[in-house]
């Protein structure tokens, strides 16, 4: 059954919302007490001294919401119900505790395949999408997880599901295949039971998520601009008895203060904990002479992911020859696997042609040699040969794609452990190194 309090929210008309008379760059309100979250006033300063442009919001949801539906056409789907938090992002550019929903599904968006927008958020939250006039209604009723709805969860789920049923019937006729990307298990029963057909809505949506128009390409950029800022500050922190932890924060403040938004992860570690690779960032001390070694993971401004790593000496003396070794293998190798990026390069060709390891680093290799990013780590995943998937992944670079380009050296029963990874988008002819972090001098001069 609908939900009877549903809300229309659209700024043109919502009744309790100020009159918007001056706009920010990137066309977001000029006022203090707006409700959307953004970029403060320190990184629109930062951002216009190094002469990089914010994205047009307006037109970049858009582009979104116009790539989603093009997608579902391709498919012939009704349209798309989405529970994960960043595909919500990605649909309605909607942000509302992102990382509670992502374990709490309390909340859910449907589109049309003709770009009908319905998002059911989290009770007493209908303002939270007032500025967002993509989005058609409002409704509530999608959070029949068990926490929220107890031994209810089935009763609840049978209502939320025929509200979708009905959005489907009202909307896309007799067309009753859905893409989903994560439900329930009451929400998988209900959606079947009442004759729809789910298919894959993680394939859609990464689908429509692999190539980024102009202003998603410029949000990127100021997210990196942001995580270089911050990464910069935490270099400056690194000194003899600084714990992991302590520098790790670093990192999130800079972020945060500048309207950057979470971090995946807290990959970041020293000395021996450097090997193996994907230690989380704990309460060990950094020494003189070890090496520190991190992963941002990070989701900066505009929700939009900035993923790079880097490895620092620590100290006033000289890193040793294996140091200097392991930095300079891992460097080779992201460079030269950049080097193979251009349009109509296929994905399987990159895994093929892409620079071997030598021998000892192969058993401890990364999981990836590059991956897709966006509003996070995306599709596609381009392994080396041994870990290659047959089948999965047959497609080709297009222009607008963005790639992380990394390597982990260190061979096992080592004591350090080298990770570097660089930002890049694939260009009409070739590629763009959005990175400019720099290396280490001491290690890579």
């Amino acid at each position: 059954m609908t939900d009877s309090s549903f809300s229309i929210t659209n700024p043109k008309v919502d009744p309790t919302r100020r009159p918007v008379t001056a706009v920010k760059w990137d066309g977001s309100p000029d006022d203090n007490d707006r409700v959307e979250i953004g970029p403060t006033d320190l990184a629109f300063a930062e951002w216009e001294a190094k002469g990089i442009t914010p994205p047009d919001l307006d037109r970049m949801r858009q582009t979104r919401l116009d790539r989603l539906c093009a997608e579902l056409k391709k498919r012939d789907y009704a349209g798309a119900l989405l529970f994960d938090p960043l595909n919500i992002r990605y649909a309605t550019d909607s942000s509302n505790m992102q990382l509670w929903t992502a374990h709490n599904p309390a909340r859910a968006a449907f589109v049309s395949a003709d770009g009908y927008m319905v998002l059911w958020d989290f009770h007493g939250c209908d303002h939270m999408s007032s500025y967002l006039p993509l989005i058609r209604e409002v409704r509530h009723g999608a959070g029949f997880f068990y926490f929220s709805s107890g031994d209810a969860e089935d009763k609840m789920a049978e209502s939320f599901c025929r509200d979708v049923d009905g959005l489907m019937k009202q909307h896309s006729g007799g067309n009753r295949r859905l893409a989903v990307d994560k439900i329930e298990v009451h929400g998988s029963h209900w959606l079947g039971k009442l004759g729809i057909e789910i298919k894959s809505g993680q394939e859609v949506c990464e689908h429509a998520r692999l190539v980024k128009g102009v202003d998603e390409l410029n949000a990127m950029r100021c997210a990196m601009v942001t995580t270089e800022i911050a990464v910069e500050a935490m270099r400056t922190e690194i000194c003899p008895g600084i714990a992991e932890v302590e520098l790790w924060s670093v990192l999130h403040a800079e972020n945060i203060k500048r309207g950057g938004e979470w971090i995946e992860t807290r990959i970041l570690s020293s000395g021996p904990r450097t090997n193996p690779w994907m230690q989380e960032a704990g309460p060990r001390k950094i020494q003189d002479g070890d090496l520190v070694a991190l992963d941002t993971d990070l989701v900066g401004p505009y929700g939009m992911c900035a993923d790079i790593s880097r490895t620092w000496y620590c100290g006033e003396g000289q890193p040793t020859n294996e140091q200097r070794h392991l930095h300079g293998v891992a460097h080779d190798h992201i460079m030269t696997n950049m080097e193979l990026l251009k349009p109509g390069v296929s994905f399987r060709e990159l895994t093929e042609k892409g620079k071997r390891l030598p021998e000892e680093f192969i058993a401890q290799r990364y999981g990836v040699m590059m991956h897709g990013v966006g509003l996070c780590d995306e599709f596609p995943a381009i392994y080396y040969p041994e870990d290659y998937i047959e089948g999965a992944f047959d497609y080709v670079l297009e222009p607008g794609m963005t790639l992380c380009v990394e390597a982990y050296i260190g061979a096992v029963g080592g004591r350090h452990g080298v990770k570097l990874e660089d930002q890049v988008i694939v260009t009409e002819t070739g590629f763009e190194n959005i990175t400019h972090c720099p290396f280490d001098d001491k290690l890579h001069g």
